[in-house]
Formats: C-alpha cells, structure tokens, sequence
C-alpha cells in the first residue's frame, strides 16, 4: 500500500471511530420512560378519557417542554424533580409531593438529583389527541 492509500484508509478508520463514538455517547444520555398503565374512556365526562401512566425520568434527565390536551395530576412516588411551568416559579418537588398541570400548559420536569424520579401520574384527556405535544 502506498503513501496515499495509507492516508486515505487512515482518514477512513478515523470517521468510522468517531461515528461509532457519537452514537456510543447518544445512547448515554439518560431517557425519559413513559408506561401507560390505564386508559379508558371517562363515562361522566363525554369526550375525555382517564390515562394512568407510570413516569421514571433517570438522574440528568429532562421531559423537554411540552403541552397535554389534559388536566394533569401527579405524585412523586420516589427521587425528585424541578418542574418548570409556564407563568409560574420553578420549584422542587421530593417524594409525597404532588402537583397539578393545568391543560395545554407549557411545563417540563428535569431530575438533577442522583436517583430516578418516579411519578405516578393520571391524565383527564381529550379524546382522540395525542397525550403529549412537544414545545419548540
């Protein structure tokens, strides 16, 4: 192999290395886990329905900002989070805390502590809507 061939196979093995090492660190970053435990429709409520889900968010982690066609009501079963809602001060929520998400309201949870957040938490939704919408 000559002078030219080695450079060009060197540069290839380098971008090889470092798209291996971009989706080694992409897969680092902590994920938020979503698990819908219940969702019927609500019969005292024509057009909503109850969802229950189950919500870890891992330390380091964030929602992203996002809306729920939905009255939102959760309790913090583990960990903590400081949840950010439109037109209201960031605060901390620990384990036994709850707290309400009026619908279509800008918020986002983010756990900067060093064990998973868990959430216990139950959606009175709009019927046929996607349950969460991200904010751009």
């Amino acid at each position: 192999m000559n002078y030219k061939h080695s450079v060009i196979a060197a540069m290839v093995a380098g971008i090889a290395l470092c798209a291996i090492d971009s989706g080694l660190h992409a897969q680092d970053k902590p994920q938020v886990k979503r698990n819908i435990v219940m969702k019927q429709d609500m019969s005292s409520i024509p057009g909503r329905e109850g969802v229950m889900a189950l919500v870890e968010i891992p330390p380091g982690a964030a929602e992203g900002k996002h809306t729920h066609p939905a009255e939102v009501y959760f309790f913090v079963l583990e960990g903590a989070i400081t949840q950010e809602l439109d037109g209201s001060p960031t605060i901390t929520l620990k384990a036994g805390d709850v707290f309400h998400v009026p619908p279509n309201t800008v918020h986002q949870a983010t756990n900067n502590g060093t064990v998973t957040a868990k959430l216990a938490v139950v959606f009175v939704a709009e019927k046929g809507k996607p349950l969460t919408t991200p904010v751009k």
